[in-house]
């Protein structure tokens, strides 16, 4: 369906204040925005919507926003399990991804965004390479993105990263009807020395752009780069100007206070990753002591082979633990959990008009079935989706107007198709791994 009027009737969570809930009640969307959101009957006198949809048993909330992944990692799920991040990278994943043609990127971010759209994301934030294949699902399947081509500043494919994100901008920034931003995304102070990190800012500086990094993930980060430079990461990356543009950093789990002070200060968009952390045992990254510093904390999945789903809900549920479990049980309670991924995500990412429903806003909207075993008794709703939700509760998707899923069916593209053509493709490059070929 195309940016049709659509009135959305159930349990609404609109996530423009605590106290904000409409029992009974309704959303108006008309040309890809929100028109109106309140009680029932709330809608304008004489508009007539074109469809309708939800009932008593169904909640109406913004589409979650997936701060950080990489989406074309889909292909290595399950591959590189239960090892320590460097080994992890070193001898499974950087291997594994050599072999990777474009093609094989677009069919993994196409599994990606399946994934994501059955679990009621409808906006992910990725660093990768082939990043114009990326760009390609994306604009297929009717999602929106922020999307950057990571870059290492070290090696024979620095020059190409650094052209190919120039390219990115000028091809895809604003695109596929405004869903595409892109930013400039140097990977991380590990590996990225100072003098291209400044090339980086530069890069964002012409084009107006932000930067998507990694910063601060493990302790061993940490000690390298403050033995390599004299000062932590984030300190260093407010020595080179990093933080002149506007920044999303993933994952910030070994920061002290006075680093704090300085996201804070900067304004950089924190994008929390508690279950990938968890796995990869990085790390309990300070949420808590961020938030009640002013850091504006959004929520990601990292990649599925860090995860190993893109389920938003278990990593609110995982976030909120992780929190209680270091700082006491009334840390990070269930709101502010699904604030980090709706509202404070889209702020951390610079988005506009995202991630509440209020009139104005973009219509990027998600409708849970609520009737089910594990959603009663209704005590709490909020408590409920944090707590006691799946990502396959989400019955009905919608973005920038447009119905993508509707009765659990996505609508956009060939799941099928996607789910064949990864696993034909995941074999063929273990096979070409094993025999020792050359990427083609």
């Amino acid at each position: 369906m195309d940016k049709n009027k659509i009135l959305l009737k159930g349990m609404v969570l609109p996530m423009t204040g605590p106290k904000d809930f409409f029992a009974r009640g309704e959303v108006a969307i008309e040309a890809g925005k929100i028109l109106s959101v309140g009680p029932e009957g709330s809608a304008p006198q004489g508009w007539v919507p074109d469809a309708e949809y939800g009932g008593p048993d169904f909640l109406i909330m913004p589409g979650l926003i997936n701060g950080h992944t990489h989406a074309g990692m889909t292909l290595l799920r399950s591959y590189a399990d239960d090892l320590p991040l460097m080994e992890w990278l070193q001898e499974k994943v950087w291997p594994f991804e050599a072999k990777l043609t474009s093609d094989d990127i677009y069919w993994g971010t196409k599994l990606c965004i399946l994934e994501m759209i059955l679990s009621g994301t409808t906006t992910l934030v990725d660093m990768y390479f082939a990043m114009h294949k990326v760009a390609k699902a994306v604009d297929e399947s009717g999602f929106r993105a922020v999307l950057s081509r990571g870059m290492v500043g070290t090696g024979p494919a620095t020059e190409l990263a650094y052209n190919q994100s120039k390219e990115l901008i000028e091809n895809w920034h604003g695109k596929a009807d405004g869903r595409i931003k892109v930013m400039v995304a140097p990977h991380a102070p590990y590996t990225c020395p100072p003098d291209f990190l400044k090339r980086a800012i530069k890069l964002a500086e012409e084009y107006g752009v932000g930067i998507n990094t990694h910063l601060a993930e493990t302790k061993v980060e940490v000690d390298d780069i403050t033995k390599q430079y004299g000062k932590s990461p984030i300190r260093l990356m407010e020595e080179v100007g990093l933080f002149t543009r506007p920044v999303v950093a993933a994952h910030c789990v070994h920061v002290d206070e006075q680093e704090i002070e300085l996201l804070a200060k900067y304004k950089v968009g924190v994008i929390h990753n508690p279950e990938s952390n968890l796995k990869l045992a990085s790390g309990v990254s300070p949420v808590t002591r961020m938030l009640e510093a002013g850091v504006t904390v959004g929520l990601g999945t990292d990649s599925a082979c860090s995860n190993n789903n893109l389920d938003l809900f278990g990593e609110m549920r995982s976030a909120a633990f992780l929190q209680k479990v270091s700082c006491g049980s009334t840390a990070l309670p269930a709101y502010q959990a699904l604030e980090l991924a709706t509202v404070q995500g889209a702020k951390a990412l610079g988005l506009e008009n995202l991630g509440q429903l209020k009139p104005g806003f973009k219509a990027d909207v998600i409708l849970l079935n609520m009737h089910q075993p594990h959603l009663y008794p209704r005590h709490d709703v909020v408590a409920h989706l944090v707590y006691a939700a799946h990502g396959s509760d989400v019955q009905t998707v919608i973005i920038d107007g447009n119905v993508v899923m509707e009765n659990r069916q996505v609508l956009t593209i060939d799941s099928e198709k996607i789910m064949a053509e990864v696993q034909s493709r995941a074999e063929q490059i273990k096979e070409r791994l094993t025999a020792g070929t050359e990427q083609s």
